[in-house]
């Protein structure tokens, strides 16, 4: 009789909980998969319901105290720190002794300092035979320019394995990090927040108030300057002089700056119908959004992967979105999205208001998008070929 090849123990490796969702999905699918996870992170503090609601039970090492409480953010920096730090240690001294077969990493939010205490805790575990693998959600640090590229190339160099979410990332990868194309697997992104359930995301609309009878379009994320709000509001002033038919929500949060200067192009521009809501959005809240919205906008500068993106496919939304390589592997334009200059804001207010006055095409996008069937499907998917990226490292 053929010997049984056992499971790799796998340590899935968020510790500060900086891409929670991310995390708690795959990590659900993977569980599916009855892949042997250890899923490393702390509660999300924003959402301390995250991985618990998906089944998925988090170990970070000692300590999960601080995301469990509303902190004022400078303490619950310094308090996240200190904590991470004994998780660390006390990680360390367990994997000393057994060590995961895989350690896959979606984010190392020491890297970037003079004391990366999580990239020397992955060294570590390497000598004790642990591969890594790392899941690039960004090339690089966002609005940073050059200024960690060698940093990462080192990272992407010191990993046995790479999981990225496009080819066109892949190809970046290989050309301006010189990493091994063999190295590199492509799986891509999947949905967030498509399971929650329809009657509880009405509910949480009620504290958000939508222009009755208008077409809504929705903009909705962590804002950075690469995610183009500046650019659609420009492109909305447009709109608005053409149609009084739609109105548009912007809904997420950023830094205080961002937030600012937002309000301010907003009453610079003499915006009518902008439902400006810049605050942490619950997941209810953002899914009700994204069930009322007609029309969904990624009007981004730049991007390595979306889980926006995935968010508005799954839940089967008419889309405009920049004419970007990662998306166009996802979007065709007038098959199931309207794809626009990444710069032009006149481009993008043409894509708005053709959708805003022809629903017929809004339908037909919607519907299409709807055909590609994102969702448990998806991740099961992911988790599948993200196991076979675990075996090939621990049985080659």
């Amino acid at each position: 009789m053929r010997e049984k090849i056992r499971k790799p123990k796998v340590f899935m490796m968020d510790l500060w909980a900086t891409v929670p969702y991310y995390t708690a999905y795959i990590s659900r699918a993977l569980l599916v998969e009855n892949v042997n996870l250890m899923v490393g992170s702390i509660s999300y503090y924003l959402d301390p319901d995250c991985f618990s609601s998906r089944g998925v039970k988090v170990d970070p090492g000692l300590l999960d105290i601080v995301g469990k409480f509303q902190l004022p953010r400078l303490l619950r920096r310094v308090l996240k720190l200190g904590e991470g730090m004994v998780n660390l240690l006390a990680l360390s001294a367990r994997f000393l002794v057994s060590p995961p077969d895989v350690i896959h990493v979606q984010y190392l939010p020491m890297l970037k300092w003079r004391f990366p205490l999580d990239l020397w805790f992955l060294e570590l575990c390497r000598k004790r035979g642990s591969k890594i693998v790392l899941t690039v959600h960004d090339l690089l640090p966002h609005d940073t320019a050059d200024t960690y590229t060698e940093i990462f190339r080192d990272l992407y160099s010191m990993v046995d394995g790479i999981i990225c979410h496009s080819d066109h990332i892949k190809t970046r990868l290989v050309a301006e990090f010189s990493v091994a194309p063999e190295k590199i697997s492509v799986i891509p992104h999947g949905p967030f927040f498509y399971d929650l359930p329809e009657l509880a995301s009405n509910k949480a609309l009620q504290d958000i108030p939508i222009e009755v009878g208008k077409v809504v379009v929705l903009w909705q994320g962590i804002i950075f300057p690469y995610k183009g709000v500046d650019l659609l509001l420009n492109a909305w002033q447009k709109v608005e002089a053409i149609s009084d038919d739609a109105c548009l929500v912007i809904a997420g949060t950023g830094s205080d700056d961002l937030l600012q200067q937002i309000r301010a192009q907003v009453e610079s521009l003499d915006l009518k119908h902008v439902n400006l809501q810049l605050r942490f959005i619950s997941t209810h809240e953002l899914v009700a959004l994204y069930r009322t919205a007609d029309v969904v906008v990624y009007p981004y500068r730049a991007i390595t992967t979306s889980g926006a993106l995935a968010t508005g496919l799954a839940l089967g939304k008419a889309i405009v979105a920049s004419d970007l390589p990662v998306f166009r592997e996802l979007l065709t334009t007038r098959k199931n999205a309207l794809l626009v200059d990444q710069k032009d804001s006149a481009n993008l207010a043409g894509a708005l208001i053709e959708l805003i006055q022809n629903p017929v095409l809004r339908g037909q996008l919607a519907s299409n998008v709807r055909d590609m069937h994102f969702g448990d499907e998806s991740w099961l998917s992911i988790a599948r070929r993200t196991t076979e990226v675990y075996e090939r490292y621990c049985w080659s």
